[in-house]
């Protein structure tokens, strides 16, 4: 897999300490209280032995575009990506970067209150303050002048960004970009993508009535072009 250069980390402005930790196709970009980097690194490399494990005996998990029920004994990264999958109606590995941005965050969680962590465009986050996140719509002339105010929660959730026409990921829709707001980072990814293989009408009369059929999708922003559609619990900031 080609390496993509993460650009927009230089623009992240934050009062919490960064850190990156990569391991093979894993680049993760972590803000904490602290310097996690060490920890982060260990548990990173622990999850992606779990998936390698598994795939090795049940390879489907890895090529499936479609949604795969896992075994009561599988790791739990590999439960949550199953369960992600089936809720969010694609291939398990649709919601790997998300997955692997909450299991880590999680482990982080133990010795940092608040923690970022950035996959490729999927969020997990625990913050006790409001974050902005600007939206990358490739050559919209929306992107990066657009983004989503978040508030604090007690709880960790997830963001996740995806588009048809940025990135390696196989894509079948229209639109430039894909926000998503969910309880946790792998269910983000997961409908990030679905959503995003949908072919967007100019009105998006079509998003309009198919989100009704994912209850735990909290918020939404879509980016077509010149035009944006946006709906749910979320307060949207322009950018200069």
């Amino acid at each position: 897999m080609k390496y993509e250069e993460r650009f927009y980390r230089n623009l992240i402005s934050s009062e919490l300490i960064f850190c990156t930790v990569q391991v093979e196709e894993s680049d993760l970009f972590i803000l904490a209280e602290k310097d996690v980097s060490s920890e982060a690194e260990i548990e990173l490399r622990k999850q992606r032995q779990f998936l390698k494990q598994y795939i090795k005996l049940f390879p489907d998990f890895y090529y499936s575009f479609e949604p795969i029920r896992c075994k009561d004994s599988a790791p739990e990264i590999v439960r949550i990506m199953g369960d992600a999958s089936l809720l969010c109606n694609v291939g398990p590995m649709a919601t790997v970067a998300g997955a692997i941005a909450e299991m880590v965050g999680k482990k982080l969680l133990k010795i940092s209150k608040q923690v970022i962590i950035e996959n490729g465009g999927d969020i997990f986050l625990m913050t006790e303050k409001e974050r902005t996140i600007s939206i990358f719509a490739g050559s919209s002339p929306l992107s990066m002048k657009v983004g989503i105010r978040l508030k604090p929660r007690d709880h960790s959730f997830g963001v996740a960004t995806s588009s048809s026409k940025v990135g390696h990921s196989t894509s079948f829709g229209t639109a430039d970009s894909v926000t998503v707001i969910c309880p946790t980072a792998t269910l983000a990814d997961g409908l990030a993508t679905h959503i995003c293989n949908w072919k967007i009408d100019s009105d998006f009369s079509d998003i309009k009535k198919k989100i009704k059929n994912f209850p735990f999708l909290e918020g939404i922003v879509v980016i077509k072009g010149k035009k944006m559609f946006a709906w749910g619990d979320l307060e949207i900031v322009y950018l200069n």
